[in-house]
């Protein structure tokens, strides 16, 4: 199909921005493409500054009635929300797949997981609690009593990647509102489409107008507005670790949490249980064309069992079935665009001019390259020290466990890490040093489920999410005591 053709995504091709409970169109433009072949899937609506200012505003005349609404009636609106996202999975996981060129089968697991995050937002909403303080262990607290209420702390401003664009939006709305608060939502500008689509479905179940808002265009013109904007309480990003640190600046007093990528290993250990680490190194790999912040990207084998695993490995990375995303049986389709294929394409190069040796893959057709497995890669190249966020992984053999762990904790990034083993002793010692913010044993890195806590640690971010751990960062304590003497 030729690039300004219509995709085989069907559906409306207009998109307005969504604030204060009603479409928002501006004088500007933007289509959304399908990254594989560059198809029109949709079209967006350019926000400005002054866009940003009415969705702040907006949140903030919703925020009252938001904080004042008792935990059932906020639980209930996001279990009706959760059920009205399982009547419309499908609808959901076509637009992901339109909007990022994630394969349909990927596309519907994600849609699912998002409804999940969505129901898990909803009971938490009935857990929210402080605490008792026991003043009294204190000769100056005698006759006293003390406890903690969570608070929601205001208007957040929720700004999103590209390669979860309904789960990780989730991530942060249901805790958000769940807690209490309100929020203007950016998703990434090339997107936006199951955002749009999601804040109406909420309103659609009860939601109050103006409790969510979502702002679309672009991030260099509008991100900064949104960050230093004075009507904000938090802001909560995913993203790269330039873009987070920069919003970190600017956001001043403002709560920041931030998820910012990783370089994540998985170690292999001789005794490890070859016919189930195999299977999960690929997934792990070449999951979305690579694109999670969670991929394998280097994996670590003792030297014993490195032929047999790369032999396996590559025996199943040849297996995968690169195509259309819209093919059930695609497993492999493109990166999010072009500029990001010839990126990746060029630090395979660079990998393979310092010496690394090329064992499948490396082969670019406009934005899909195949999956690339290199091995005896430097550690001084970018593919073993930054994020590749593409189809490619790196394997290197070690000698001692210890030198794995060195090697895990040498990268400046520290968000999961994992290991195959059958050794307990020798796994939980792995993840008692490995210097992570989560450490999976006999499995990889790539492993999340959402009502655990994610997040990072060094260049990997700061807070956590998970509908819980994130409700705790987007409230304040407050202290209450009363003498009772």
């Amino acid at each position: 199909m030729s690039r300004r053709g219509r995709s085989v995504y069907a559906g409306a091709m207009e998109h307005p921005m969504w604030i204060g409970g009603a479409p928002v169109r501006s004088a500007s433009r933007q289509p959304v493409e399908l990254p594989y072949d560059g198809s029109t899937v949709g079209e967006i609506f350019r926000g400005t500054k002054e866009h940003v200012d009415a969705a702040v505003q907006a949140a903030s005349a919703a925020f009252p009635t938001m904080r004042e609404m008792s935990r059932e009636d906020r639980s209930a609106i996001l279990r009706r929300a959760h059920q009205k996202l399982r009547d419309s999975l499908e609808t959901f996981a076509r637009l992901i797949s339109a909007e990022s060129g994630k394969p349909i089968k990927e596309a519907r697991m994600e849609a699912d997981r998002a409804s999940w995050t969505l129901l898990f937002s909803s009971e938490e909403a009935h857990r929210m609690a402080g605490e008792v303080v026991p003043l009294d262990a204190h000769p100056g607290g005698r006759g006293r009593w003390g406890m903690t209420v969570r608070e929601p702390l205001g208007v957040i401003a929720a700004i999103t990647p590209f390669n979860f664009p309904l789960n990780l939006a989730m991530h942060k709305i249901g805790p958000a509102l769940a807690a209490g608060n309100t929020l203007v939502h950016k998703p990434a500008t090339t997107t936006p489409l199951s955002a749009l689509a999601l804040v109406q479905l909420f309103e659609e179940c009860g939601l109050p107008k103006g409790a969510l808002n979502v702002v679309t265009g672009s991030g260099s013109e509008i991100g900064d507005a949104l960050v230093f904007h004075p009507g904000l309480a938090m802001v909560t990003f995913t993203g790269s670790p330039e873009v987070g640190i920069r919003m970190r600046n600017l956001a001043g007093m403002k709560r920041v949490t931030l998820e910012l990528g990783s370089n994540s290993a998985v170690m292999i250990e001789p005794d490890a249980d070859l016919n189930a680490a195999v299977p999960r190194c690929v997934t792990g790999a070449f999951a979305h064309s690579g694109q999670v912040c969670i991929s394998v990207q280097r994996i670590l084998v003792h030297e014993s069992v490195r032929r047999e695993f790369t032999d396996r490995f590559l025996a199943a990375t040849g297996k995968l079935v690169m195509g259309h995303p819209s093919e059930p049986t695609t497993d492999i389709s493109s990166l999010i665009s072009i500029p990001e294929a010839e990126r990746v394409e060029s630090w395979i190069t660079e990998a393979s001019h310092a010496g690394a040796r090329l064992l499948a893959g490396g082969t670019r057709m406009r934005a899909s390259i195949t999956p690339t497995v290199l091995d005896d890669v430097p550690e001084s190249v970018q593919i073993s020290c930054r994020e590749v966020f593409g189809p490619v992984v790196a394997i290197n053999a070690y000698k001692t466990l210890d030198d794995a762990i060195d090697r895990v904790n040498r990268s400046d990034y520290g968000l999961q890490a994992g290991i195959y083993t059958r050794d307990l002793e020798k796994a939980f010692a792995a993840a008692r040093r490995t210097h992570v913010g989560g450490f999976m044993i006999n499995e990889v890195p790539q492993y999340r489920v959402d009502n655990m806590p994610y997040g990072g640690v060094k260049m990997s971010g700061t807070g956590r999410e998970g509908p819980r751990y994130a409700i705790e960062e987007m409230t304040e304590p407050k202290l209450i005591t009363w003498n009772v003497t």
